[in-house]
């Protein structure tokens, strides 16, 4: 490759990462829920980000290293787990940057010595072998890289860095443009794309050519960067230099010593050693142009006394780092002159020194050197400090007392300068300065002046507000105050107090955010046509809810509440029955036997044919035989039933081992009649009769489990018809405990209560949901963490019924993160309760930002969080809040989301009712149960003291029944963590142009470090199988295992001499293998356990081939092993989208050819009969309308109409979808419905698409769809119409969608603990899937290792508050229709933030926060010092979604810019010129419609043709008033921070974050 192609492929390299980086989304770098996995960060690429920190100056070393652990330390405390890697070829680019080359080192060398931070630095560069196995063994989930080196050769090689990691599949993170907040880090993410792994692919001779060259050429800029400096001195050789330099100081300073001071003499010896060198060169150069020689040498002799001074200096600068504090370094003069060109050459040669010291500093390892302070190795201000002062200072008579101490260090140290330079004198220590060189330029001011800066007046403004001196009295005592004649006081802005009553500009009622969001109906509209489209909304909500679950309609009726009796404790029998409950028996008897008739003649008339089909068939006649089961409800019928079909097993049974050697059995047939057998044993034991027991018996014998037969009829059972030997001909060939673990894992029989509750009709609740059902009867919280399909909302609908119940005021109010959700709960509500209510009521209501309908009209709310808090912040709606008498909290672990947490926190503390917390995926539910506890003594204790129960105002005067609930502060938590089926996991790989499906062990997830470290993570469950197939992997690498015959299955005693083993006993063999697997491990058989785990694991499989491709025959794949319906997750937008259409495109491809071309004639001729016919009817009709109606003519009307008919049937029938080449089931639903559902989105943006791709069963979901057209997908999904539904992680959240399988059919950096178990729950159908599948398609082995062993993320609270929400909350503490109540509201969320949980620093820090908002708001005139609203505050709070921008929008129409801009073309039109709307366009976007692009991205030469892509400047007034806004707050806080600055802990002030080290001097 010759040097310009060379150059032209770098151009190529930089501009395919040019054309990525749009595409780059600005996003959390930890997931949502504060919990990371392992990520990689270039350490150089870090260093170069750091070093051009605006904060840092030229050579504050020590500050750098701040930044940096300020950085690393945020990353940690956020929940990182990373690695740094430096790679060895990246030091040449710091060649042309010899400053940072000592810098690097140093950097490297505190990382490994002084943090616990895993530094990687073994790798030459990033295309090695070694890197590549690195990648492939940690598999992170992206690499932290710079897009801009310090020079284009650095910037290079970040580009093959980013190249080469998406090649690898690594998704990139630019460390440019970074921005944080208390919990999360934000960057730009750019995710590895197909498009990028094929261009390493195709050009990877040629990346490694440019690798090569470019290297090369880095290589070639260190010789001339040495060759200037040092000569003929090699690399090598000052290599040598520098080891023979530290060898003799080990001899000088055999006791070792402190790294400064190392560094010091070192790199001051060898650089004026150097220094002479370079002298000595030069001077032979002028000897042989015959000049003066003597001037030469009295030069030289000047120059290298300069230098000696200069290092004296030097050594003085350290002997002052060593014991100076930090706090007098800091009050050093701040320097403005730059050092003297004639000493630069020398400043350059001793940064090279210092580095070829440290590069060798491995030569001190067995020498007593402390590298503590490799942070603070030199301080060029101090230096330079030092420097002015000789130059300037000292020769005005101003002497420097330094003390004995810093003398005596001093002199140690240059003495040893001298000892270590032996080839020539250095002079004494002192005098200091020998000769009268300027080090530093004669600038004309080389001191900053900040003597004229003013310091204002520090203090606060006082305030007299009762709600203030409650939440941060305890620190006011300690601050200052400004006194009432203070200019910042006498100068607040007095304005009308503000009333939110009317508008400011026009004096209309003013409206909240609650009239401002849209009203879909008018409730109190009459007219006809709003009525009907009203009763059709709300038929098709009642549609939509059958859908979701089928359960019959409740009619509510409001009656008498009374104290419900625990129904957990069984009741007692009367000992007398009244006349009217012995009818009710005697009703119900009879009632039942009827019942039972029918039932038996039903089984009588289906007995024969399901018989006749079993002996054809058994596995399609036993599939019968359970539908019939499934609608039976009479248990003798059953019993019957189930006898008649294992009489069948076993007679099929025996057939097949007659006829079929043992190799070939058919264990499916066991299997069935082991199912039967564990049905009649389990749910009819006592309706077995002894020739039953005989007939289970017998079965267990014929299946060689002579134990089981043994234990349940010891009386020989089979001797008549066979004889024993040959019973082995019969026998499955293994134990009853391997077989049914083995075989029969997902039908165990799970262990559920057999007793009613009388409050449950449909169902017999588990014990934990009765907990739930005794939680809202005595009318407690509860927060409850349960696995998704468990069955955890029936207590939601519970709730809403006894409220419902209880009166027409009381409100139960349903809170759901999505709108999607919102949509769907309030559709299973109108589907499952009916209740007549006066007019003007409703029962349910819904309240999102979008729209609203009865929200305060009805008892059920149904609202997303941001509305709740509206309606619970708003001054006027109080009386409303007072008739809550409970909230249910869906996907409650939002509480940890990266939008819109902190918003769930308030309302968690705002509401005094009870409420009902649900979750599935919370890993602390003790810590948050705790907290919400802690919440409610706080109401207990405020409705003590402001002696008045809640309920007060809550009362109905029309209501014949007032009863007022028994107060309860009682949290409970309610946890239960078995899934109801079994979760199996696959791996999809692609060879040779096809799809491969290997299961994956969950314990193949596990590394033996982790299981000592960790344990198993407590939702890590095995199948039964799965739990078989670790017994047998255990077994099988430890011959000498001391406990395997104690836990072999067949002896274990949780499954021994069990015909009936249930999935508890599964699950406790399964724990005490796990448990023993720990215990190899704790004690001395790691090595076993490693063995054990790598079998489980698959073969490395990664699919090689396009899987975009490939997602058709995947989903193909999937039907043929019947693991339809399925939801595919994708994580971007227009993949899901892509995907679906690939899979309708691939079935009509495979419909085009199977389908013959004679077929397309017929319709093509059929079509044009079709439109003569119907031209023929037409003219028929006119002839008709015209004449006497003549019977001939209409026998002709008639015959066309017919012959129509019949062309029409028979298009359709040439045009109907083959069976093959749909996934829909065309059974599932009837015409009439589907066309009912495809009406809803016939005027939809993506209806026809949908449409289109629901006819072959196949749909997409994602956020950006109309609500219709996500209602089409999950109706139809629901109904088992569609079957192949692509999604988005939006679809996980709530929405009750389950299906047979989940594939995980795309990577992302999103793809993360949390989401893979909202996703994963999915799979498998209660009540239709005994077991769900998880396939992994496209992701890489160690990510789904990550992604089963991960724990879900802690919860650990946002940062609560913001300006405008303190605004907000004294806007409702001022103006709340019930002062105390609102006021207590108030003071429950600033008191009650999780993040402050148990942590007293963090609630001062809160209080601080509080405090400057407070300060901030009244300096702006939004408050004054009574804490009452005044001005714009209305707006601003208004305008809550968009701070800052609020504030700074507000700022500008006080000053009147607005009004300026918006001049109208002539006066009194209402007509503006275009500049001044583009000008209002462009202020308004800059505000409120930024988004953040990649800073590199502006050097593109990309062209916009339809929009503008790059926000103009404001014009020149907004921009002067916005900077004089930014000041201000600037300076604000400044006054703030110098405020408050007593309360500052001063240890952390001398202290790194990271490592800890203490900066105070000796």
């Amino acid at each position: 490759m010759g040097l310009e192609e060379h150059m032209m492929f770098l151009e190529k390299m930089s501009q395919l990462i040019m054309s990525a980086l749009p595409k780059a989304k600005h996003s959390s770098l930890f997931n949502d829920f504060v919990e990371s996995e392992f990520f990689l960060i270039d350490g150089d690429s870090l260093l170069a980000t750091c070093i051009c920190e605006k904060s840092l100056k030229q050579g504050q070393q020590l500050h750098f290293f701040y930044v940096i652990e300020c950085y690393l330390m945020d990353l940690i405390s956020k929940g990182g787990q990373f690695a740094i890697v430096f790679f060895k070829d990246a030091e040449y680019a710091y060649f042309s940057f010899p400053e940072l080359l000592p810098l690097r080192t140093a950097f490297i060398l505190h990382l490994q010595h002084n943090t616990t931070i895993d530094v990687q630095t073994e790798f030459s560069g990033c295309l090695s072998q070694g890197w590549k196995s690195f990648i492939e063994d940690s598999y992170p989930y992206y690499l932290m890289v710079a897009d801009e080196g310090l020079n284009h050769l650095q910037t290079h090689l970040f580009n093959f860095l980013i190249i080469q990691s998406w090649a690898i599949k690594v998704n990139v993170v630019l460390s440019s443009g970074q921005t944080s907040n208390i919990l999360r880090l934000y960057a730009y993410l750019m995710p590895s794309m197909y498009t990028n792994q094929t261009f390493f692919k195709e050009n990877k001779k040629k990346i490694e050519n440019a690798y090569k060259i470019l290297i090369k050429q880095l290589q070639e800029c260190r010789i001339l960067a040495l060759e200037s400096l040092f000569g003929n001195l090699k690399w090598k050789n000052m290599m040598d230099e520098a080891c023979e330099t530290i060898s003799l100081l080990k001899q000088l300073w055999p006791e070792g010593s402190d790294i400064r001071r190392v560094l010091c003499v070192t790199s001051c010896s060898l650089s004026l050693r150097m220094y002479h060198h370079f002298l000595e060169n030069r001077n032979k150069t002028i000897f042989d142009q015959n000049t003066d020689i003597q001037e030469v040498e009295s030069n030289c002799l000047n120059m290298m006394q300069e230098m000696e001074d200069l290092c004296k200096l030097h050594c003085l600068s350290v002997v002052f780092l060593l014991h100076l504090p930090l706090s007098q370094r800091a009050c050093a003069r701040f320097i403005t002159s730059h050092w003297a060109k004639n000493i630069q050459t020398f400043l350059k040669m001793k940064k090279w020194c210092e580095y070829f010291i440290l590069s060798n500093i491995n030569i001190f390892e067995f020498w007593n050197l402390n590298l503590i302070h490799l942070c603070d190795l030199s301080d060029e201000l101090l230096l330079k400090n030092i420097a002015f002062y000789y130059e300037n200072e000292n020769v005005e008579g101003l002497h420097l007392n330094l003390g004995d101490v810093i003398m005596k260090d001093y002199e140690h140290l240059w003495n040893t300068v001298s000892k270590l330079v032996r080839k020539f004198s250095v002079g004494k220590p002192f005098p200091l300065r020998t000769t009268k060189l300027s080090f530093l330029e004669k600038s004309p001011s080389p001191i900053k002046d900040t003597s004229k800066e003013n310091i204002p007046n520090l203090g606060f403004i006082p305030m007299s507000c009762e709600l203030v001196d409650k939440f941060v009295g305890d620190i006011l005592k300690d601050l200052p105050f400004l006194k009432s004649d203070d200019p910042v006081v006498t100068s607040l802005v007095k304005q009308k107090e503000f009333d939110e009553l009317v508008h400011w500009h026009s004096h209309r009622p003013l409206s909240d955010d609650y009239d401002r969001t849209k009203c879909q109906f008018d409730e109190k509209s009459r007219d006809p046509r709003f009525l009907r489209s009203v009763q059709k909304y709300h038929v098709f909500q009642r549609f939509y809810g059958s859908s979701l679950e089928s359960v019959s309609p409740k009619v509510v009726v409001t009656q008498a509440v009374k104290p419900k009796s625990n129904f957990s404790v069984p009741k007692n029998k009367k000992a007398h029955e009244t006349k009217a409950e012995i009818i009710t028996r005697e009703n119900k008897k009879r009632l039942l036997a009827k019942e039972e008739q029918k039932e038996e003649k039903k089984w009588n008339a289906v007995s024969f044919s399901i018989e006749e089909e079993m002996k054809e068939n058994l596995i399609s006649g036993i599939k019968n035989l359970e539908d019939f089961l499934k609608s039976c409800k009479s248990n003798s019928v059953k019993f019957r039933v189930e006898m008649v079909a294992l009489t069948a097993c076993l007679k099929a049974w025996k057939e097949q081992c007659r006829g079929k050697g043992e190799s070939t059995k058919d264990l499916s047939i066991a299997v069935q009649m082991m199912k039967r057998i564990h049905s009649l044993m389990e749910r009819y034991p006592e309706l077995l009769q002894e020739a039953d027991q005989q007939l289970i018996a017998r079965c267990l014998k014929y299946l060689g489990f002579d134990e089981l037969t043994s234990s349940l009829y010891p009386t020989q059972v089979v001797g008549d018809d066979i004889k024993e030997k040959k019973m082995d001909k019969y026998s499955v060939g293994m134990g009853p405990v391997r077989f049914q673990l083995q075989y029969m894992g997902h039908y165990l029989i799970r262990d559920e209560r057999k007793d009613p509750d009388p409050r449950v009709q449909d169902f017999i609740p588990d014990t934990w949901q009765r907990e739930l059902l005794d939680v809202v009867d005595n009318n407690e919280s509860a927060v409850i963490v349960a696995p998704t399909s468990s069955g955890k909302t029936y207590a939601s609908y519970y709730c809403m019924e006894k409220v419902l119940k209880e009166s027409n005021e009381g409100v139960v109010v349903y809170v759901a993160p999505t709108k999607a959700l919102v949509n769907q709960v309030a559709a299973t509500v109108q589907s499952r309760f009916t209740k007549n209510l006066p007019n003007g009521e409703a029962l349910c209501g819904v309240f999102t930002r979008d729209y609203r309908h009865d929200a305060l009209n009805c008892q059920v709310l149904i609202t997303v969080p941001a509305c709740f808090e509206i309606l619970l912040l708003s001054p006027h709606r109080q009386a409303w809040v007072k008739r809550i008498r409970y909230v249910i909290f869906d996907e409650v672990h939002c509480l940890g989301g990266e939008i819109g947490a902190e918003v769930w926190e308030h309302l968690l503390v705002m509401i005094r009712c009870p409420f009902l917390a649900l979750s599935a995926t919370i890993s602390n539910p003790e810590h948050l149960t705790e907290w919400l506890q802690s919440v409610k003594r706080y109401w207990k204790q405020e409705d003590n003291t402001m002696g008045k129960n809640r309920n007060a105002g809550y009362c109905a005067s029309s209501h014949k029944y007032q009863f007022r609930m028994k107060e309860s502060y009682k949290v409970r938590l309610v946890l239960y963590g078995e899934r109801y089926n079994d979760l199996e996991k696959h791996i999809c790989s692609i060879t040779h142009d096809d799809i491969y499906f290997d299961h994956f062990h969950p314990c193949a997830a596990l590394t033996t470090d982790h299981i000592e470290k960790y344990g198993f993570p407590s939702d890590l469950t095995l199948s039964p199988r799965e739990t078989i197939q670790l017994y047998d992997t255990m077994f099988q690498f430890w011959e000498s295992w001391p406990r395997a015959q104690e836990l072999d299955p067949e002896k274990s005693i949780h499954c021994k001499n069990k015909i009936v083993i249930k999935k508890l006993d599964a699950r406790k063999y399964e724990e005490s293998l796990k448990a023993e697997l720990t215990s190899w491990i704790k004690n001395g058989h790691a090595e076993e356990a490693k063995m054990v785990l790598r079998n489980l694991s698959p073969d490395s499989v990664f699919s090689s081939g396009n899987t975009v491709k490939m997602f058709p025959l995947l989903v193909e794949k999937l039907r043929k092993m019947e693991k339809l319906p399925a939801l595919f997750f994708l994580f971007n937008l227009g993949d899901v989208e892509e995907r679906a259409l690939s899979v309708r495109t691939s079935l009509e491809q495979k419909q085009a050819e199977k389908r013959s071309l004679k077929a397309d004639k017929e319709a093509h001729d059929v079509t044009n009969k079709l439109r003569k016919v119907k031209k023929s009817i037409e003219k028929q009709k006119t002839i008709d309308e015209k004449s006497q109606k003549n019977p001939r003519k209409m026998d002709q009307r008639l015959i066309h109409e017919a012959e129509h008919t019949n062309l029409l049937r028979t298009l359709e029938k040439n045009l109907e979808i083959p069976q093959e080449c749909t996934y829909a089931n065309q059974k599932a639903i009837d015409t009439e419905t589907l066309q009912m559902v495809f009406d809803r989105v016939k005027f939809t943006r993506k209806g026809e698409e949908l449409k289109a791709l629901a006819r072959r069963g196949i749909g997409y979901h994602h956020s950006s769809l109309n609500f219709k057209e996500k209602q089409l997908v999950e109706i139809l999904f629901r109904k088992g119409f569609i079957r192949v539904v692509t999604a988005t992680g939006t679809l996980a959240l709530g929405i009750n969608m389950p299906c047979k399988s989940v594939v995980f059919a795309q990577n992302s950096v999103y793809l993360d603990a949390l989401n893979y178990r909202q996703m994963s729950g999915r799979a498998g159908r209660r009540g239709q899937d005994l077991m769900g599948d998880v396939y992994f398609f496209d992701i890489p082995l160690p990510k789904i290792g990550k992604l089963i062993k991960s724990n879900v993320p802690e919860l650990r609270g946002q940062f609560p508050l913001s300006i405008t929400l303190v605004l907000r909350l004294m806007l409702l503490a001022s103006k709340g229709d019930d002062p105390e109540d609102a006021k207590a509201k108030v003071l429950s969320v600033l008191k009650h933030s999780l993040l402050s949980f148990k942590q007293p620093r963090v609630t001062e820090m809160l209080k601080l926060y509080f405090l400057f908002s407070l300060q901030f708001l009244m300096k702006q005139g939004y408050l004054d010092q009574e804490g009452k609203l005044m001005g714009f505050a209305g707006l601003v709070s208004h305008l809550h979604y968009h701070e800052p921008s609020n504030l700074v929008f507000v700022s500008f129409l006080v000053k009147g810019l607005f009004r300026n801009l918006c001049q109208p073309t002539r006066k009194g039109s209402k007509d503006f010129s275009q500049d001044v709307m583009e000008k209002l366009v462009l202020v308004l976007a800059n505000l409120f419609g930024r988004r953040l692009l990649p800073a590199k991205f502006q050097d593109t030469t990309l062209k916009f043709y339809q929009s503008k892509v790059f926000l103009e400047d404001l014009p020149e007034d907004f921009n002067d008033a916005l900077h004089e806004y930014n000041m201000n707050v600037t300076k604000d806080f400044a006054s703030f921070l110098l405020s408050v600055s007593k309360l500052a802990d001063m240890k952390q002030e001398y202290q790194l974050p990271l490592s800890k080290i203490i900066l105070e001097g000796f």
